[in-house]
């Protein structure tokens, strides 16, 4: 069974439903997901969005930005990002995205590693308010069908040409959806890992898929480890504690309630100290205090952490938590210009799977919604353009045995590389 459409998006995070609405309304777009829509990792963004203040603030920016991703960025990545951000900040706004304010101003909040105040917020919950409301206007489009479970499992390909992906349905169903420009948003790799803060179904399908058929990889060793996830001995995902806590004044404690570390450093730099604390100490976590914080602050601006300690038995405005390291962002992936275009005709991929060069070796804090929208929309700008319908092909063969064991392959094609990319780097 064969389904076609002028452009397949696989992927309903920020990146994957900022795209689609981007492209002209007289195209027919088709995102599938591999779960259902709210279960990507953009509605789990906690801290914020970064943004560009005013333009006294470009040069901080940009030297945080790459001082972070310890100068191993793209310098016109990191530029693109910083002056598009108000424009897509705006297109925020315009779909309905309530972010705090001061009066008629935007609050500016900071995190880890940024020398000013830059990154709007709604509440702890910045990621879930941006990608409702870009999910709403998506479902309100007519010219967009959204499909859930549907799980990509590999590319139609001729040549260094791709006309699409296979996939399969929830039912078990296989079946190729042909498509003149194909746009990958398909989120992180944290499923490849026992611990991480992504969703477990986010298994770098993608990269696996790239090299399957050739498409470039850049940089997949770097791999973001977030410093500070609540200790729980439960299985499934980690939950995380937003940078914005330390921003706003939280520290860290060893065993003994002693401060170790400058909670405002970039997140490898904490992270690694709270590796060798634990080495020191023998211990499974460490513990942070939001003790600095006014109880009215925490409740109005972390409500959801808040909860969700109380529930976990801590109540942060009283007693330090125990927090521990773990994957949460990727920072490398498939090789894209700065139109998200990748070494494959008519194929682009985006946000966290794509690797445009902003974030360098380690990502600054709240710079991974911007860049996602930023080169979503770049991706949609430059398929407008440049449209083309492709030619008219046969009906693929779809041979539904070769992926019996897809998963477990993928995931150890994806491991092995990243492995070899991390050698090479040593």
């Amino acid at each position: 069974m064969m389904k076609k459409t002028d452009i397949v998006i696989v992927g309903c995070g920020v990146a994957g439903l900022y795209c689609a609405l981007q492209l002209p309304r007289e195209k027919q777009i088709l995102i599938v997901t591999k779960s259902e829509a709210a279960e990507s990792d953009s509605f789990l963004a906690q801290g914020g969005i970064c943004v560009l203040p005013d333009e006294d603030d470009y040069d901080a920016f940009f030297a945080d930005t790459m001082k972070a991703g310890h100068y191993e960025n793209n310098p016109e990545s990191v530029d693109i990002m910083i002056r598009s951000s108000r424009e897509v900040i705006a297109d925020l706004v315009a779909v309905g995205t309530r972010f705090e304010r001061d009066g008629d101003a935007f609050a500016y909040t900071r995190e880890g590693a940024h020398s000013r105040p830059r990154i709007l917020f709604h509440e702890d919950e910045t990621g879930k308010e941006i990608t409702s409301h870009l999910l709403d206007a998506v479902r309100a489009r007519e010219n967009i069908t959204l499909i859930e479970h549907y799980t990509m499992v590999d590319l139609l390909c001729e040549g260094n040409e791709c006309h699409g992906i296979v996939g399969f349905d929830a039912a078990g169903q296989y079946s190729a959806i042909q498509a003149d420009y194909t746009v990958l948003a398909t989120g992180g790799i944290g499923g490849l890992f026992p611990h991480s803060t992504n969703y477990r179904h986010l298994t770098g399908d993608a990269l696996a898929l790239a090299l399957r058929h050739g498409v470039r990889l850049r940089n997949i060793d770097y791999i973001q480890i977030h410093p500070t996830t609540l200790y729980s001995e439960k299985g499934g995902r980690a939950f995380l504690i937003s940078e914005s806590v330390r921003g706003e004044g939280a520290i860290l404690l060893n065993a003994k309630g002693e401060r170790f570390v400058n909670e405002l450093l970039p997140r490898d730099v904490v992270a690694n100290a709270i590796f060798e604390q634990m080495e020191k100490e023998g211990s499974r976590h460490v513990w942070l205090s939001l003790s600095p914080i006014p109880t009215e602050e925490i409740k109005a601006h972390f409500p959801h952490i808040w909860q969700h300690c109380l529930q976990e038995g801590y109540d942060v405005t009283r007693q330090a938590i125990p927090v521990v390291p773990a994957q949460h962002y990727f920072m490398g992936g498939i090789d894209v210009d700065a139109h998200s275009k990748t070494s494959m005709e008519r194929l682009y991929a985006t946000g966290e799977t794509a690797c445009n060069g902003v974030h360098g070796r380690n990502r600054l804090a709240s710079n991974s919604l911007l860049e996602s929208l930023v080169f979503a929309k770049r991706a949609a700008q430059q398929i407008a353009q440049d449209y083309a319908p492709i030619a008219q092909r046969e009906e693929p063969r779809v041979d539904a045995a070769q992926y019996v064991n897809y998963q477990q392959d993928y995931k150890k094609a994806v491991l092995a590389a990243i492995e070899k990319e991390r050698n090479s780097h040593e």
